[in-house]
């Protein structure tokens, strides 16, 4: 055997090591190296698909200068990632955020956790999916004159669940598929903002840089392209416009959810969770100036036109040959985010119901003796999505008044309940953190390949700092009347909160869950240290 070969075998060995060593035996196959597990990572942050859905909420709010706002979630979700990366080096398990929540505070919290964690997963993926539906309707008109409805309910189904069963089936078919969707879709991503920002400067720009600081009159009523009032104040607008690139920054840590079939985990998936959110940010800053500089028009009429139009007003100026192209990018964007998105929340599941944590969990936790995945937990929340697809169903004509609530009307379901898709990622990254702040304050110390050293109470608590006073600005409720209602439904997004929390409570109460995870919090390294202190 070659020494390459004999010091891969042996960082094999090692990371089946260290999970026998928290009371877990090697079942999903170990194939994905730093790359693959970086693109699984990426592809759910995916700068595509978060700049071509949200750059009308980040004009239309900000103007221009809303593409410093970016800053702000990169610098704090590349905080969360060195937190989330010493905790994933030192618990290389698939789970993620569920496994690092259940060793460092204990079952109950980390049960939890996975509640919040996985629903929202699961609602992301029909989020991502339904995302697809108009880009879809527009290139099958071009390419073969079809008249898809993107609004229609029908459409809408029919389009996700294809999609969705095309996903659910690469996932089937093994880790390394999985990867090679997510790697391929890297390289669209590149294409889809450095090449794009290329193609778009040799066109031409319409703007100098200055107007990356200017914000073109949004910020009062009368010029706002979305008719929204801030009275004058950048603060009001800066507090709902930062909400773009909000939701953009995270799902790095899915590098986590997929650890047990990454080589060298304790060491790779750190990497691959700072490089996501990284070049993530480099990507999105890059496509965002480009689609800013290219706005054809000045003032607000400019910019009202802009987000009128979208971003296909702006790619519009391009040669038809090429916005077919970048359609097809695009589509291929969502669906490597959905596929990504996908495998990482049925590892999740196979991870929560190996403790024994959900009902069914005998069945869903079974893999497959073939491919190596977790085929049921696959095939359940492929189920699950469509069901949260088909709340776009359920759309009321009027205002919907219950007590203090107000349900607006010609809102469908899934729009509310995807609200969730981003508050539940940041209560479950906030419970994560702090999490990592308790275990810290009892003695906990990090083993792992990456460890922060002694910075890393400083950085435990300036994430928990950031998490908390985003979660704060997405959840704010400020009436329907408020221009936060552009994104923010007043209450319900604290009422989706509640009602998942309810049923998460009842069922933990009445089933005990964590009981059956007090038999998986073995871990011999930690034992081995202890006595070493002693």
């Amino acid at each position: 055997m070659s020494e390459e070969g004999a010091q891969a075998g042996a960082g094999h060995d090692a990371d089946d090591a260290r999970l026998a060593s928290l009371g877990y035996q090697p079942q999903l196959r170990r194939v994905l190296g730093l790359f693959a597990n970086f693109s699984v990572a990426f592809t759910y942050l995916s700068p595509m698909v978060g700049i071509y859905s949200l750059f009308v909420l980040g004009l239309g709010t900000g103007g221009p200068a809303y593409i410093w706002l970016n800053l702000i979630p990169i610098a704090g979700m590349l905080l969360v990632a060195l937190v989330f990366g010493e905790l994933a080096s030192h618990y290389p398990v698939a789970g993620a955020l569920y496994q690092y929540s259940k060793f460092s505070v204990g079952p109950g919290y980390g049960w939890f956790v996975g509640w919040f964690y996985g629903l929202a997963l699961l609602i992301t993926v029909a989020a991502v999916d339904t995302g697809v539906v108009g880009y879809f309707a527009a290139l099958t008109h071009n390419w073969f004159g079809w008249n898809l409805d993107p609004a229609d309910h029908l459409t809408i189904l029919l389009i996700t669940v294809g999609l969705l069963l095309i996903q659910t089936v690469l996932n089937i078919t093994g880790a390394q598929v999985m990867g090679r969707v997510a790697q391929f879709g890297v390289y669209v991503e590149i294409v889809g903002t450095f090449g794009i920002a290329i193609i778009l400067a040799i066109h031409g720009f319409h703007h100098g840089l200055g107007y990356l600081f200017s914000t073109q009159g949004q910020t009062h009523a009368s010029t706002n392209a979305l008719g929204l009032d801030f009275h004058g104040s950048w603060l009001a607008a800066g507090l709902v416009a930062v909400l773009a690139p909000v939701y953009i920054y995270y799902g790095f840590e899915s590098a986590g959810d997929i650890s047990e079939e990454t080589k060298d985990a304790g060491r790779q998936v750190p990497r691959a969770m700072r490089l996501a959110v990284i070049w993530g940010g480099i990507g999105s800053i890059v496509l965002t100036a480009a689609l800013l500089l290219a706005v054809p028009g000045d003032g607000a009429k400019g910019v009202s036109d802009a987000v009128a139009g979208g971003v296909p007003s702006i790619l519009g100026q391009l040669p038809s040959w090429i916005q077919d192209f970048l359609l097809l990018m695009i589509i291929f964007a969502f669906f490597s985010c959905g596929t990504s998105i996908q495998g990482a929340g049925s590892r999740l599941a196979f991870s929560y119901s190996r403790d024994g944590a959900l009902p069914g969990s005998a069945w869903i936790r079974r893999v497959h003796p073939r491919f190596r995945t977790p085929v049921n937990a696959l095939i359940a929340g492929a189920v699950v999505t469509t069901l949260f697809v088909l709340l776009v169903f359920a759309s009321p004509a009027q205002d919907k008044h219950f007590g203090f609530i107000t349900y607006p009307g010609g809102v469908n379901a899934l729009v509310a309940l995807v609200s969730f898709g981003v508050s539940g990622i940041y209560l479950s990254f906030l419970l994560t953190v702090i999490a990592a702040a308790v275990a810290r304050s009892r003695g906990w110390v990090p083993e792992g390949r990456f460890t922060l050293g002694r910075w890393g109470t400083v950085v435990t608590w300036l994430a928990l700092l950031y998490l908390g006073l985003m979660l704060v600005n997405v959840v704010l409720p400020t009436g329907l009347s408020s221009p936060r209602a552009y994104f923010n439904l007043d209450w319900i997004t604290l009422l989706v909160m509640f009602v998942i929390a309810l049923v998460g409570t009842v069922y933990f109460v009445l089933a005990r869950p964590d009981r059956g995870l007090r038999h998986h919090l073995h871990d011999e390294l930690e034992a081995s240290a202890a006595e070493r202190q002693t």
